[in-house]
Order: structure tokens, then C-alpha cells, then sequence
């Protein structure tokens, strides 16, 4: 009879751990220097070869990131919320080194904004400043970086559309960009989890040009 009632005590202590709730665990530091190294950064470097800017990135994507929706439309991965590829590799440093200068050192760049994801660089024509994108939260920012100076501007709020093709265009004076946003008018998204269906799914798409907005920086 005491082994009856150890076993059932042993099942029931058996039961409820394996019904705890268990967050994802890190291995070892050992293990972590081992497998988390740092990646070497990507290199930019304008056609006038005086800048090379170095772009880092964390090796692994974050279970957040992992975790973020995915719309599949036409061959198309996009994130529904922030409105941006949803496959997109984002880069969270910048560095910048003057190559014709002897001896010149790597520069952070200042005024980043808060957990960065950056993505689509596009150099303007002059090759002194950079065009490019950060994904928070809500949706897409746009923000410019001054090379000489190694200085980030915040251009638009989060309400970029950089779900395809070119986000921002530069004009050949370098002072402005065409840029794309979400329309206004947009309706919002069914959300498949919640609606029941009552007969198939039928989608009569009207194409419409982009919504695009000339940005004059300086």
C-alpha cells in the first residue's frame, strides 16, 4: 500500500512539473562565447572612396523577431504591422572611417535611436550622406546619416511603406528624398484568427500608385 501511494505521489510530482510553465534558457557562458560570436560587419563605400561605413549585426535573429507575423502575398513575405519585409536582415551599429585620411580612426555614430533596425541604405549623389530605414514597433522611420560629421537625423515618423521596391529616392541636388508612405486611406487588415468564414475567400484587387511625398532634408 506504501508503494501504491509513493508512486501516485511521484506521478502527481512529475505531473505538475512537467505542466510548469518553462521560459527558453541560456546555455553555459562557455558555450554562449563559443556559438555568439560576433559577425564581421558589412562595408559600404561611395564611389569617391574617401568613406567606408562598417554595419553590424547580431548573429542570430531574437525570439521576438522570430515571433513577429508574416503576411504572404504574391511571393511577397511582409510584416503586416510595421509594413516592411518580414525576412528583412537588420543591422544595429554603425561605424564610420575616413579612408583617405592616414591613421584615422573608426567613428560611432552618434544619435542612435533606441534598439535600432536598420535596413535599405541608399547613398545620395553626392556620396556624403546616406538614406535609410528603421523598423520599431508601430512601423518604418526614416533617417539620413551625415558622413562627415557621423551624425543620424530622424527624417518621418513611423509610417513609412517599405514593403517593396525602392523606399526613398533621392533627387540629383541631394537636399531632398521622394519617399513612400502608407496611405491614410488604408483600410485595416481582417484578421484571420477572428473572423469565421462563411463562404471562400475572394480578393478583387484595384492597382494604385504609390502614395509618395517629397522630404527636403537641408
Amino acid at each position: 500500500m506504501k508503494r501504491l501511494i509513493y508512486l501516485v505521489l511521484i506521478l502527481l510530482f512529475v505531473i505538475a512539473n512537467a505542466q510548469e510553465n518553462l521560459t527558453y534558457q541560456k546555455p553555459p557562458q562557455d558555450i554562449l562565447d563559443l556559438v555568439d560570436v560576433q559577425r564581421a560587419p558589412s562595408v559600404l563605400i561611395d564611389d569617391n572612396k574617401e568613406y567606408m561605413v562598417l554595419l553590424y549585426r547580431d548573429t542570430y535573429k531574437t525570439i521576438a523577431e522570430l515571433s513577429e507575423e508574416e503576411l504572404r502575398l504574391g511571393g511577397l513575405r511582409i510584416n503586416p504591422k510595421t509594413n516592411i519585409g518580414s525576412r528583412t536582415n537588420y543591422y544595429n551599429d554603425i561605424k564610420i572611417k575616413n579612408i583617405k585620411k592616414n591613421n584615422a580612426s573608426i567613428k560611432p555614430v552618434k544619435d542612435l535611436p533606441k534598439n535600432p533596425r536598420f535596413a535599405n541604405f541608399t547613398w545620395s549623389p553626392d556620396q556624403k550622406k546616406i538614406a535609410l530605414t528603421n523598423t520599431t514597433l508601430l512601423g518604418v522611420e526614416l533617417w539620413v546619416l551625415d558622413l562627415q560629421n557621423a551624425v543620424l537625423t530622424k527624417l518621418t515618423e513611423a509610417n513609412v511603406n517599405a514593403n517593396m521596391g525602392n523606399v526613398a529616392n533621392w533627387f540629383e541636388d541631394s537636399r531632398a528624398l521622394l519617399v513612400k508612405f502608407i496611405s491614410k486611406e488604408r483600410k485595416d487588415l481582417y484578421d484571420n484568427n477572428k473572423v469565421i468564414p462563411t463562404g471562400p475567400t475572394v480578393h478583387s484587387v484595384k492597382v494604385k500608385k504609390h502614395k509618395t511625398r517629397p522630404i527636403r532634408i537641408f
